[in-house]
């Protein structure tokens, strides 16, 4: 079944716009989420408006570590997912989305960027 994001229901004075009359859009179609799990590395690439190009990270066991005491860049092994705010049941699924929790070699750390929209793991010790 296709997502799609579709337009908005009403006006800003609230007047209601009927939508019967048209049908979808392509520019309107949305897509599955990336759900980038704990794993071995696996990226694809998707086609945007305007031909760009997004990097969907789908697998990742190393993120970029910020160490703010040391002001320091690493690169470090991902062990667990500790805690999700965006799901509850991302934690048991070891899903990574941006403000979760993992467990890595140097401490917990909170990641900082979209691994399914920028490619990456960022993420800052805590």
């Amino acid at each position: 079944m296709v997502i799609i994001q579709g337009r908005k229901k009403s006006m800003p004075t609230g007047k209601k716009i009927i939508t019967f009359y048209r049908g979808k859009r392509l520019y309107e179609i949305g897509r599955d989420p990336a759900s980038t799990k704990l794993g071995t590395y696996k990226m694809e690439k998707v086609r945007t408006k305007g031909a760009g190009e997004k990097q969907r990270l789908t697998g990742m066991d190393i993120a970029n570590l910020y160490d703010p005491k040391s002001k320091k860049y690493s690169k470090v092994k991902i062990k667990t997912v500790t805690d999700n705010p965006a799901n509850r049941h991302f934690v048991r699924r070891n899903i990574i989305t941006k403000g979760s929790i993992v467990d890595t070699e140097a401490g917990k750390a909170r990641v900082t960027s979209r691994p399914g929209q920028d490619g990456i793991i960022n993420a800052v010790l805590i």
